[in-house]
């Protein structure tokens, strides 16, 4: 296939004999590699070799100076700042803020050779300007904030010096050295012949040398521009080439060395539009099976636009392609481990005695503490669900787990003890625990040893960072550079780099050509990355200075995503079409809308929208009831059915199957704001507590009254006794309270209305109640149990009362059609009053007459919701309230029937749409 670095080096081999004194210098390492690589495929002679380096490292061995990295960059600036901001100085953590900022305008200011003299001033001006005021006195705020800018330029002289010093810098400081050593460099290499390959963007210091290089003619450039894009003034990919060719002396009396005429010859485009992340990652895996088994994988790449993919797209590799060489590293930050480290670092920063429950349940719960801590952790998550903590200190914690695996006392300290010191050393600690459990367990990924050693590393830069600057004072600042630090670390893969399937960022992909390239994530916000403006320069003036604005690094951007498509023939461009994903999914690049807008004739572009496989369902869920499940629901049976598991098994048959037979039952959660339920059972047990004690005995207005006066104590009893530990004094739970409040104090109010007008006569309160069905043909033992809120009598007559504290209405209660009380969970109210008085009927009393119903707390102005049938549905039916002898007949009919079919070994439990 054509390629780039191939044309460069027959280039070069018939330009020149002499081979050691020359000089690669390319964009990156990586494309280093495979340029020596073709290289020693061409050169058939013995002899030197010549360099092959980076952009970055030629000039670094130019300026004399060594680059540091951006903590230590970060560091150093703030001990300037202190040096000057005598008064009154920010904090590290504070100041880390701007001070990033600040140090990547200082780094953009050398990089594009801006006089400093000029532009602090300048800005200075343009920030007075923008905060004019009428009046003749500035603010003190007014004044902190030009005299921030005013010293802008003390800052930067100041901290030049102080890296001079030192002898290190931050990028573009290098550079401007780089400018000034440059003559001495010449002089020092007078016979090295510097060959540039594959640049695009440029800044000036960079510019300016290459010129100078260009001018001795010891130097040569080489480009990999098309002509398509050159041509095209409006083109993006040619934005900086162009203006290098017009702009540059060398130029003027010399030709470009290349221009290429590949972006319009035959290409097969796919554009394939997936949901999520994960959804591309198995279609890379599809595409490279596919490939593989029409023409092999030989020169095809899989090129990442969002790193964050790799652990995915390495976890679908097909297992028939036997050699994958991943150019990229895996970012530390997407590792398991990282996390655990954010949720740990996270339970301290706040400096507080007790710790929010969510933050211990996400440490709890996180798989490497569960690796470390096991059963243990799942005791602890248990503890604090069941007893309902919101707020968790240390001695709760580690009291009840005094005889626990050693890692959890590093896990949990004692908050007044944690310092950024103490921190560290328990990470180490946790680091060590965990490398011993990972080296005697046989089945664990061997990876995971290998990101433990890259965050003892980074623990050990943390720990010099601690010990030799004082600015670290707390854990917040330790969590800020530990963030910074991960986020440019990466797990670099070892492997052999010139053979197999390549993956690799957009970065890698410089200079490198490919016949085949998948490229994911061409998603607007990621390939461009979009505008951001981390920058104290205003965009105007950046502009007339000619440095780098959004425009110009979208424009880089395009440069790399169309050569990568240069000398391609097959190009899959696949895109998240997952709106939810926000800024990094759910709309396609422009490069995307770019292509199919100009839609070149050789260009076969085809669009899809791919989604996964599913297979539609095509019959419930359906349990058969075999012998054990039969003897297992005879138990049950035996055991008692509640009116409620029987209206659960109309709702949803699968339901009673997991809840009544299986037991299984939904797991405790930690109730940060009052559920339903839990209010419904506060509610429930005042009244119930309020009550009982006057079973047998006529209801009177003093009585109720008392109740009034006492209700407020026992309703915070049982907020305190069932909504365990929790805090209800503010936010949600307090409206909650007073809407349970509310509840009771209107329910009283009725009451008392009630008796006043009528002979009320309390008979049980929460009674429990049970009775036999005898059922023809089956000849075991079968239970009806439950338990009735309230059994009174009013005026004598009988009344079985359940209360709801959800909202309940008539139609709930009113039936035409006898066998509706079992076909729907309409009517599951009606059953079950109708359940409680059959149980009462049996159990206690045969009576004449009853009423039985429902008091809705959400709707108590409808009064005493009583069970009825009618002759229609229609308005003006004919309704009977009375619950009689032969009511309870047709209701054992109905129960009959429907206890038959949850026994009937020929009915399966089958799921019903809820």
């Amino acid at each position: 296939m054509k390629s780039f670095l191939k044309d460069v080096v027959a280039q070069v081999l018939q330009n020149h004999d002499k081979i050691d004194d020359i000089k690669f210098i390319l964009p990156s390492k990586r494309a280093g590699v495979f340029l020596k690589d073709e290289f020693i495929k061409q050169y058939q002679k013995t002899g030197f070799a010549p360099q092959f380096t980076s952009i970055e490292t030629f000039i670094e061995s130019i300026s004399g100076l060594q680059y540091a990295n951006n903590i230590q960059l970060l560091f150093e600036l703030y001990t300037v700042y202190l040096s000057i901001q005598k008064e009154k100085p920010e904090d590290f953590y504070s100041f880390s803020k701007w001070g990033q900022i600040l140090l990547q305008d200082f780094n953009e200011i050398d990089r594009y050779l801006v006089e400093p003299k000029t532009i602090f001033p300048y800005l200075a001006s343009i920030q007075e300007i923008h905060h004019w005021s009428l009046s003749e006195e500035k603010t003190e705020l007014q004044k902190k904030y030009i005299e921030f800018w005013n010293g802008l330029g003390d800052y930067y002289f100041a901290y030049n010096e102080a890296l001079q010093q030192k002898g290190i810098g931050y990028q573009g400081m290098v550079y401007k050295e780089a400018i000034e050593n440059l003559e001495h460099y010449l002089h020092q290499n007078e016979n090295t012949i510097h060959i540039f390959v594959g640049f695009n963007a440029l800044n000036k210091a960079e510019e300016k040398i290459i010129q100078e290089l260009l001018a001795t003619d010891k130097a040569e450039i080489y480009w990999d521009i098309d002509k398509h894009f050159l041509e095209d003034k409006e083109h993006d990919a040619g934005l900086f080439i162009r203006k290098h060719l017009n702009s540059w002396k060398h130029f003027e009396t010399n030709a470009p060395n290349w221009i290429f005429d590949e972006f319009t010859t035959e290409k097969n485009i796919q554009l394939i539009g997936i949901p999520k992340n994960v959804g591309q990652a198995k279609y890379v895996s599809k595409l490279l099976n596919d490939i593989q088994q029409a023409n092999g994988l030989q020169h095809t790449a899989v090129v990442l636009g969002n790193e964050a993919l790799l652990p995915p797209v390495l976890n679908e590799i097909p297992d028939s392609i036997p050699e994958v060489n991943i150019t990229m590293g895996l970012p530390l930050s997407e590792t398991p481990i990282a996390s655990l480290f954010s949720l740990y670092f996270h339970l301290y920063i706040h400096e507080k005695e007790q710790w929010y429950y969510r933050d211990v349940l996400n440490l709890l719960t996180h798989s490497v503490a569960q690796q470390l801590l096991g059963s243990t952790a799942n005791a602890i998550i248990t503890d604090i669900q069941t007893t309902n903590k919101i707020q968790i200190s240390f001695g709760q914690l580690i009291k009840n787990n005094e005889n626990q695996p050693k890692a959890l006392s590093h896990f949990f300290l004692d908050p007044k003890t944690v310092s950024p010191k103490v921190l560290l050393q328990h990470c180490f600690d946790l680091i060590y625990d965990l490398k011993q459990k990972l080296e005697t367990d046989k089945d664990a990924n061997r990876l995971s040893l290998e990101y433990l050693y890259r965050f003892y590393e980074l623990f050990n830069q943390l720990q010099q960072y601690v010990d030799n600057y004082t600015y670290i004072a707390d854990v917040k600042t330790l969590f800020s550079i530990y963030k910074e630090l991960i986020s440019s670390e990466t797990l670099d893969f070892q492997g052999e780099p010139l053979d197999g399937l390549q993956i690799m960022g957009m970065l890698e992909s410089r200079n490198l050509d490919f016949e085949t390239v998948i490229l994911t994530s061409v998603n607007e916000g990621i390939l461009p990355s979009g505008k951001s403006n981390n920058s104290f320069i205003p965009f105007d003036i950046k502009n007339m200075l000619e440095m780098p604005t959004y425009k110009e690094k979208d424009a880089v951007y395009t440069y790399h995503f169309y050569r990568l498509l240069q000398r391609a023939k097959n190009v899959y461009l696949l895109y998240n079409t997952e709106m939810s994903d926000a800024l990094k999914g759910g709309e396609k690049s422009r490069f995307i809308m770019q292509l199919e807008a100009e839609r070149l004739p050789n260009h076969k572009l085809t669009e899809i929208i791919a989604s996964p496989k599913i297979d539609p369902k095509t019959e419930e869920i359906e349990i058969q009831k075999d012998a054990a499940l039969l003897e297992r629901l005879y138990q049950v049976a035996e055991r008692g059915f509640s009116p409620s598991s029987l209206t659960n098994y109309v709702r949803n048959p699968l339901d009673f199957y997991q809840q009544s037979v299986l037991g299984i039952r939904q797991q405790d959660e930690v109730e940060e704001t009052i559920a339903a339920n839990t209010l419904g059972t506060i509610v429930h047990n005042t009244l119930e507590n309020l009550y009982k004690p006057f079973e047998n005995e006529l209801l009177s207005e003093a009585i109720i009254e008392t109740f009034q006066k006492t209700f407020e104590t026992e309703l915070k009893k049982q907020f305190a006794e069932v909504y365990k530990g929790a805090d209800y004094s503010k936010g949600k739970n307090l409206l909650i309270y007073h809407v349970a409040q509310a509840y009771v104090k209107r329910f009283l109010e009725t009451e008392k209305e009630l008796v006043q007008q009528h002979e009320v006569k309390i008979v049980t309160i929460e009674g429990d109640y049970k009775t036999e069905i005898n059922i023809p043909g089956i000849d075991k033992k079968i239970i009806l149990k439950g338990k009735v809120d309230r059994v009174d009598e009013i005026d004598g007559q009988l009344r079985i009362v359940d209360y709801k504290s959800g909202k309940v209405e008539n139609k709930h209660v009113e039936i035409v059609e006898w066998n509706e009380i079992i076909d729907s969970y309409d009517f599951s109210k009606a059953f079950q009053v109708l359940a409680y008085a059959y149980m009462y009927y049996n159990q206690v009393s045969k009576f004449e007459t009853a009423e039985a119903g429902i008091i809705s707390f959400k709707n108590l102005q409808a009064g005493f919701l009583q069970f009825c049938t009618k002759d229609k549905r229609a308005a003006y039916a004919k309704k009977d309230f009375a619950i009689t002898p032969e009511t309870l007949q047709e209701f054992e009919q109905q129960l009959h029937q429907l206890i038959l079919e949850i026994l009937n070994p020929e009915i399966p439990f089958t799921e019903k749409e809820v």
